[in-house]
């Protein structure tokens, strides 16, 4: 995984697996394998799939063209609410984007250690081994 400070504020944590190397061939199957780990978690409720390329190319909006296929897994790991910042950074979102050799996965830093590494190995499972 790769760190980086997006808009100079935001961390985002960034995996690019190569088709060759991904255990999937379609989009499709690296959401439903990621939905599945979502939903046989003990506490991670899947929230919704949302079309970005869609949206944004109904909307007539600028889209990479190299990006082919763009989704966001919205889910939430929350089990409790200590205090209304909490409500800031959830739920959570995993971020899918096809391109004609690559899959990318990218997310923002989780506030709690042990589920960003929980994100971190939903995503690097998708490699092959």
């Amino acid at each position: 995984m790769k760190k980086t400070t997006f808009m100079d504020k935001y961390p985002v944590f960034s995996l690019t697996i190569d088709k060759s190397e991904c255990k999937y061939e379609t989009m499709q199957e690296v959401v439903e394998d990621l939905k599945a780990k979502i939903d046989a978690h003990p506490i991670a409720k899947f929230i919704a799939l949302f079309d970005h390329y869609a949206h944004t190319k109904n909307i007539n909006g600028e889209i990479a063209p190299e990006i082919l296929d763009a989704k966001n897994i919205v889910f939430c790991f929350g089990a409790a609410i200590p205090n209304s910042k909490i409500l800031a950074v959830r739920p959570r979102s995993i971020g899918l984007c096809e391109t004609k050799d690559q899959f990318i996965v990218d997310f923002l830093e989780a506030p709690k250690e042990e589920l960003h590494v929980l994100m971190e190995t939903w995503a690097k499972s998708l490699a092959k081994a």
